[in-house]
């Protein structure tokens, strides 16, 4: 970044006044001009409360908006809107590829026969590629090898499973019933499908392109989890937990272990998935924030305005308390310390301390708060809310003297509906 860019991000001009003729600073000659820059140039603006940007450093936020089928591209480095792009109808969802610099934007479509999945590369935020699906797909979920990805198409009962490098569908495979979300585990082999409408949780085996397996294999279904919903599954994807808002609970499985693994070695009976427990909540559970070291949940209560707090160890939930008004989307620093919570009542978003169980002051941001994603810096210094109401997304300054404080709120499309946060390389 040049000594300029970093002189106006650390030290921005203000506001000139109405007069025309009057200057709200004085701009020194050039020599003393260049004395300004030199402490910039040496620091690299290293403010304690932002973060430190390598050269060449970028980062965007991919913003998918489902009531004016665009993706609103947010540069977060400047703060500031870089580029609107045209995708298909009633963009939901967006994911990132942990590989490639790609992003895709899942298109509803709603009255189409077919659903599509947008390209996007972000080494020049453009849409490359189209890729069709089954009808009204709902949720997308991509693999941590950046191979393939795989829809839930519930207008049609089938997931889709598509070829990322090839840019293709590869494969339809017919669910039980119409699916709500699907979720790859990090190993890859599992991939859990929930089914709201018969209340079940289907698992399927997916299989090795490599060695010609077929895409996806079912492998067990689960029954009694009434509206399933927000699966999650553990780093070392051994047990997911999925919410089950018709019943206040949330229910716990056991995945299937590979054959030749050390724990099918010591226990025959791991390599067969089966089900744990199931754990009241508060009321209408309707999503689940995992620890990024697995060993806790959070559940979003969105009927009684709580959280819930699930020990994954022993499958048991620890406490229940009040958040906020409808808590919706949930995400949690990458040290393990801290849970945010947008409250969609309230229009704020909730500040939980796990390590000291205390809830800090609420931060009052746009209208129908819903997702939420953290910048790719180390310290996570900002949270993006996406205001599905106000169709604007909310920039939260995690980390000040003063402590989390709104810095501001960037304009977005209509019902901006999900977040994703890409950078090219990780900022100091």
């Amino acid at each position: 970044m040049s000594a300029a860019a970093e002189a106006r991000r650390c030290f921005p001009l203000p506001k000139r006044r109405k007069h025309p003729t009057l200057r709200e600073v004085t701009i020194p000659p050039r020599p003393e001009r260049a004395l300004l820059l030199l402490p910039l140039l040496v620091a690299g603006c290293r403010r304690p409360d932002y973060p430190a940007y390598a050269p060449g450093f970028r980062e965007f936020a991919y913003i998918a908006n489902s009531a004016s089928n665009t993706v609103t591209v947010l540069d977060l480095v400047y703060l500031r809107t870089d580029r609107t792009l045209r995708v298909g109808e009633h963009p939901s969802a967006v994911a990132l590829n942990p590989v490639n610099a790609e992003v895709y934007v899942l298109n509803s479509q709603t009255g189409s026969a077919t659903g599509t999945v947008s390209v996007i590369d972000t080494s020049n935020n453009q849409v490359t590629a189209t890729i069709p699906v089954h009808r009204n797909p709902v949720a997308l979920s991509v693999e941590r090898t950046g191979r393939r990805a795989f829809v839930a198409n519930s207008g049609s009962n089938t997931i889709s499973v598509i070829d990322l490098a090839a840019r293709r569908t590869v494969a339809h495979v017919a669910t039980a019933g119409q699916p709500g979300s699907a979720l790859i585990a990090p190993d890859g082999r599992t991939l859990v499908v929930t089914l709201p409408d018969s209340g079940s949780i289907a698992l399927f085996a997916a299989g090795d392109p490599a060695k010609s397996d077929p895409p996806l294999t079912l492998r067990a279904t689960f029954s009694g989890c009434p509206g399933a919903t927000s699966p999650v599954i553990l780093p070392d994807s051994s047990k997911a937990f999925v919410a089950c808002p018709g019943s206040n609970q949330v229910m716990g499985l056991a995945l299937a272990a590979a054959p030749n693994s050390w724990e099918a070695r010591q226990d025959s009976s791991a390599t067969a998935d089966h089900a744990l427990a199931k754990m009241d909540v508060g009321q209408t559970p309707t999503y689940l924030t995992l620890k990024p070291d697995g060993g806790e949940i959070f559940v979003s209560n969105t009927g009684s305005g709580s959280i819930s707090e699930i020990s994954t160890q022993t499958d048991e939930v620890g406490s229940t308390f009040g958040i906020g008004d409808r808590p919706a989307h949930g995400v949690i620093s990458a040290d393990n310390s801290s849970l945010w919570v947008s409250n969609s009542g309230a229009d704020s978003v909730s500040l939980y301390s796990i390590d000291d169980g205390k809830r800090l002051p609420s931060i009052h941001i746009g209208s129908a708060p819903d997702a939420l994603a953290f910048s790719a810096d180390k310290a996570q210094q900002f949270l993006l809310v996406a205001d599905r109401r106000s169709g604007d997304v909310a920039v939260i300054r995690t980390n000040t003297r003063q402590g989390p404080q709104l810095l501001t709120m960037l304009p977005a499309g209509a019902s901006p509906a999900a977040i994703a946060v890409k950078s090219n390389e990780k900022a100091q």
